[in-house]
């Protein structure tokens, strides 16, 4: 079963301080320990992203776009791949006390029927959509729906993306794609307690 059903607060709250935990338990050597009950909906397959901020600059984010295992797994996963983002940094034990988390759920993937740009950018609602775009070469780019807090016009939206994953910005090649989800965030916020350098 995958996750399609918005989780309730508890649910999400859970998921947000789980990704802490398995920063945490990543940066101190710990054993991750958690306890997902067995009706829980965590247990369905589902797709998430989690993003790490720290004082708002962003120190990693990293996720999975098709539900492959089961969601708290998969947030797990991403959170530990976040720390190693590989356009920024490593995140350390100095990044810890002022870490925000913050886990997006993804809904599933839907296509955008598109043979250019004009059609994508008329398909996009703004501060709700998030955006993939793939060709037959194996690029893939995203943008989360958070993203439109940073870039709110549609055609600037596209556009960002487009340069995100090699693209050209004119034409609208013709192997390209176009598919939009929505996400549901979660966040785990700071202050933490420092942790021993």
């Amino acid at each position: 079963m995958t996750v399609t059903a918005a989780l309730s607060p508890t649910d999400g709250r859970f998921l947000a301080r789980l990704a802490a935990d398995a920063v945490h338990a990543r940066l101190t050597g710990a054993r991750l320990a958690a306890r997902i009950p067995p009706d829980s909906p965590l247990r369905d397959d589902g797709a998430s992203f989690v993003t790490l901020e720290r004082a708002g600059a962003l120190r990693g984010c990293v996720g999975t776009l098709e539900p492959v295992c089961p969601l708290h797994r998969d947030v797990v996963q991403n959170a530990m791949r976040a720390m190693n983002d590989p356009r920024l940094p490593p995140v350390t034990v100095l990044d810890w006390p002022a870490l925000d988390v913050k886990v997006s759920v993804l809904s599933h993937p839907e296509p955008i029927p598109s043979t250019s740009r004009a059609d994508v950018v008329a398909a996009l609602r703004p501060g709700q959509d998030g955006l993939i775009l793939h060709s037959d070469d194996g690029r893939r780019a995203t943008f989360l729906p958070s993203v439109w807090a940073k870039v709110d016009d549609p055609e600037l939206f596209v556009a960002a993306l487009l340069r995100k994953g090699g693209w050209p910005e004119g034409a609208w090649p013709p192997d390209l794609r176009a598919a939009r989800y929505a996400s549901t965030e979660f966040h785990d916020e700071s202050p933490r307690e420092a942790l021993p350098t």
